[in-house]
């Protein structure tokens, strides 16, 4: 039998909540909630287009020219934003993802991330989706199994549906003091407040046609240290996005510039990451992880009615 192109389909219940999380990536392709679908994702019998539900090993984002130096040492990442010439989001978004061990209540994929020129470390990795009364939680936790220090960073790609049309008409509200100007490789010029521009999604704002593929930093958080973005839908749902305290960046992507025409705007690529883009590079959130280190990093989604 021909398999899927994204692999074994590991699916998760409770009550009426379902995850279905894909051996290609440990990628989550759908979150349903009572038969409303959570995600812009993608079906059975697609390849993921877009980094739809994909998490990111060692980094998220962009390096510039797929070069950077770590202890003295200079590595050179394969190009995989050839157009841009940036290495893009990680090593392990197409690796196979294996079953460690399931619940009634989670899933736990793993991954083992051998040396390689660019990146000559070694990680183990493991993504735990978890569903419960608050639902949805997503864990990354990664082990530096090798003799020397490493850099790392994670992040991840869920699109959040607007439920119908396309993401024009969602009201979304991110508590972030600061973003990031971008040049057109994708790589940040700066780091800026959001006060007084198009950028300031501090108060709930119709999406309109605004333009995004912005990192946002410096972000308000509750008395548990974690924050949230808040998309409210047209058809009456709320979908909150949280992360933890290991996580200090979120970018928003409106998908303009996905190559599927088709794709464009139909989802909003909120992404939380552990580093800014380009981290590599500049140190900006950069993990240094000792052998023996491990980091883990909590991010999560509920589905709600939309109060009024």
């Amino acid at each position: 039998m021909q398999a899927p192109p994204s692999g074994k389909q590991f699916t998760l219940e409770v009550g009426d909540q379902k995850v279905i999380v894909t051996e290609v990536g440990g990628g989550l392709r759908s979150y349903r909630v009572g038969g409303t679908e959570v995600l812009d994702g993608f079906a059975a019998d697609e390849m993921c287009t877009g980094a739809r539900g994909q998490t990111f090993v060692p980094w998220p984002n962009r390096i510039e020219d797929g070069r950077y130096e770590f202890d003295g040492n200079e590595q050179q990442l394969p190009l995989t934003e050839p157009g841009s010439s940036n290495a893009i989001h990680g090593l392990t978004r197409w690796a196979d993802w294996h079953l460690v061990h399931a619940t009634g209540m989670s899933l736990r994929l793993g991954h083992h991330l051998a040396p390689r020129p660019g990146y000559p470390y070694a990680l183990r990795s493991d993504i735990t989706y978890r569903l419960g009364a608050h639902g949805l939680s997503v864990e990354t936790r990664s082990t530096n199994v090798g003799d020397t220090d490493c850099p790392y960073a994670t992040g991840a790609h869920p699109y959040l549906s607007p439920g119908t049309g396309t993401i024009d008409g969602l009201e979304v509200q991110l508590p972030a003091d600061s973003w990031y100007p971008t040049d057109d490789r994708g790589i940040p010029i700066g780091r800026a407040s959001v006060e007084g521009t198009d950028h300031d999604l501090r108060t709930p704002r119709r999406l309109g046609d605004l333009k995004l593929d912005t990192a946002f930093t410096d972000l308000t958080r509750g008395s548990d240290g974690g924050a949230r973005l808040t998309t409210r839908r047209p058809d009456g749902w709320t979908t909150t996005l949280w992360v933890d305290g290991a996580y200090p960046y979120l970018e928003l992507f409106t998908g303009d510039s996905l190559p599927q025409t088709d794709q464009r705007r139909r989802g909003l690529g909120a992404e939380p990451m552990t580093a800014a883009p380009n981290a590599f590079r500049t140190g900006d959130g950069l993990v240094r992880l000792a052998p023996g280190e491990t980091h883990t990093a909590t991010w999560g989604l509920r589905l709600e009615p939309t109060c009024t």
